[in-house]
């Protein structure tokens, strides 16, 4: 634009969008933590102890109320909704890709929950196979010179005494 002999430039200023900080863990780190506890639970390795009926009762009041027990309705519910999500997991459930995430992403909330409530006994087992390994490995190193410092500390030569 020329307003007389003057130049004018058009100059637009974008404000720069602040980046949104990067999740803790990555879409393929949470894919990987829900692999390892399903493999864990599928292989008996730990048990989560679900909510029993006896506990879903103490939170309904109506449970008194009534002979039959709703609550064992919501025991049952809840394994159900949890094996159900396992198989859209497996891929043994016929769904969309779109379902899968959206299936690993409540399991994920769940073992989270599980966990938080204390309800996960025993040790969830990593599918990386070098990595249990080098855990083996240096757990050997360290009991071995457990077992050196106590064979030497046993059979040290005591000092005659004069």
């Amino acid at each position: 634009m020329n307003f007389g002999d003057k130049k004018v430039l058009k100059v637009r200023i974008r404000s720069k969008q602040q980046e949104e900080p990067p999740a803790l863990f990555a879409p393929k780190d949470i894919r990987l933590f829900v692999t390892e506890f399903v493999s864990s639970w599928i292989r008996g390795d730990i048990i989560i102890r679900f909510p029993t009926a006896a506990e879903l009762s103490k939170k309904n009041p109506l449970a008194i109320a009534f002979p039959t027990d709703p609550s064992v309705n919501q025991e049952l519910k809840i394994k159900e909704h949890y094996i159900d999500l396992l198989s859209v997991c497996a891929g043994t459930k016929p769904s969309s890709s779109e379902e899968k995430e959206k299936a690993i992403t409540e399991v994920f909330r769940m073992l989270l929950m599980f966990r938080s409530a204390n309800r996960i006994e025993g040790k969830i087992m990593s599918n990386d196979l070098e990595k249990r390994v080098a855990d083996l490995e240096e757990k050997i190193r360290s009991t071995g010179k457990l077992v050196d410092q106590i064979t030497g500390f046993l059979f040290k030569e005591k000092k005659p005494q004069t």
